[in-house]
């Protein structure tokens, strides 16, 4: 049997690569399933959602292992496979879907019904979603294989493009997701709070849905800078200025037709409180320069436990909220875990034909498996990077 490595969770902090052990045919609990492959990871990337829990702001028990953002190749199945090969390269939604429920069959894979005993919804390696276990590994199992799993069509050409590709398993159509559903369209106006790479992928998104105008809003002046360098519109949320005025002095109105969060959470104030924890402020920003009957895409993760906030009533996932501005101007809000099988076929043929370069805008950087836990302290410094995890040196090859 091949040994296994992986990036694992060690407390607030602390990431380590250790021995684990290999996936074998078995759901969480236990039980002996075959409708699953076992994956030699290609690629798999950091995310924000995995440095929430890092920084100790979940519920995270030690020893998880990391890691929902997964591309790889069919080493091995079993027996109730029956549309996938080994070799086969494969994209992997960060979602774990049956595929069998009720939500599954309404494309809402972001909440299966079966994959997760506490709670709708499953995930690879991350807290409260099912015990599934993560991708920042060398190999790893994934159920539910031919209906959860895309297979590239040109394995050689989806080697040449890996970089692009590995975006798929979540950012992309996290922030295509984020865009859709705040209505962003031909001709839109469009704000983007967060500058991270799941901000610019929503960018990406609305310039490829037809946006007019793409502004995006941060305080990290690197990721403002890296954001105006592919083409959108920086919106420097460190002046001590409102962000209506800031929004005016672009667009010459102070509001947007659509606007999306991609902070979540651990969002910080605006201008003069720009260090001080403030949990609601993007979801009341969006609503104060959101148009009349326009549409708020949170594609940002919300928790139903903060553990490390400042906020007593954010420590239980509540909010101060101007809801009453919201329904006074009659705005749309999206929420919840995206159901990337919704997007990711339609989103690789953009990817394959050259028309959307998300490895490009997001500046993904390549990095060793070993070298994952120095990557988990730069992404956490605010670097205008995209870190991809390269547990093979498989991607080294495709340079």
């Amino acid at each position: 049997m091949a040994s296994n490595h992986g990036v694992v969770y060690l407390g607030p902090n602390r990431v380590e690569v250790q021995s684990i052990d290999y996936p074998k045919f078995e759901n969480p609990a236990g039980k002996k399933i075959e409708h699953a492959v076992i994956l030699k990871v290609v690629s798999t990337n950091i995310c924000g959602s995995d440095q929430h829990m890092v920084r100790g702001r979940t519920t995270a028990p030690k020893g998880l292992v990391l890691g929902h953002e997964i591309t790889g190749e069919v080493v091995e199945k079993g027996k109730d496979v029956e549309y996938l090969e080994i070799g086969d390269l494969v994209t992997v939604p960060f979602n774990v879907a049956c595929g069998r429920c009720r939500t599954c069959r309404e494309e809402q894979t972001g909440v299966c019904l079966n994959v997760n005993p506490s709670r709708a919804g499953g995930a690879y390696g991350y807290v409260d979603m099912g015990g599934w276990v993560g991708g920042q590994a060398e190999y790893v199992m994934v159920p539910y294989a031919d209906f959860n799993l895309i297979k590239f069509p040109d394995k050689a050409q989806a080697l040449e493009k890996i970089r692009d590709l590995t975006m798929l398993s979540d950012i992309l159509p996290t922030g295509f997701h984020g865009a859709v559903t705040a209505g962003v369209g031909v001709g839109s106006t469009v704000y983007i709070a967060g500058a991270g790479p799941v901000g610019l992928a929503a960018a990406a998104s609305a310039q490829i849905l037809g946006a007019a105008a793409v502004l995006i809003g941060d305080m990290n002046q690197e990721r403002l800078a890296h954001a105006k360098s592919v083409g959108f519109e920086p919106i420097d949320l460190s002046k001590n200025a409102k962000l209506e005025d800031l929004i005016e002095d672009v667009l010459g109105v102070p509001e947007v037709d659509a606007s999306i969060d991609a902070v979540g959470f651990e969002a910080k104030g605006h201008g003069a409180q720009h260090t001080v924890e403030a949990p609601a402020i993007v979801l009341n920003s969006l609503m104060s320069i959101t148009r009349a009957a326009g549409g708020i895409g949170i594609p940002g993760l919300y928790v139903t436990e903060d553990p490390g906030s400042k906020d007593q009533a954010a420590q239980n996932g509540s909010l101060s909220m101007r809801f009453g501005l919201g329904w006074a101007k009659s705005h749309r809000f999206y929420t919840g875990q995206t159901p990337v099988l919704k997007y990711n076929r339609a989103l690789m043929q953009a990817i394959l034909y050259d028309r959307l370069p998300i490895a490009k805008i997001v500046n993904a950087t390549v990095i060793s498996l070993n070298d994952a836990p120095q990557g988990y302290k730069d992404f956490d410094s605010g670097v205008a990077k995209k870190f991809i995890l390269d547990p093979h040196g498989l991607l080294k090859k495709t340079a």
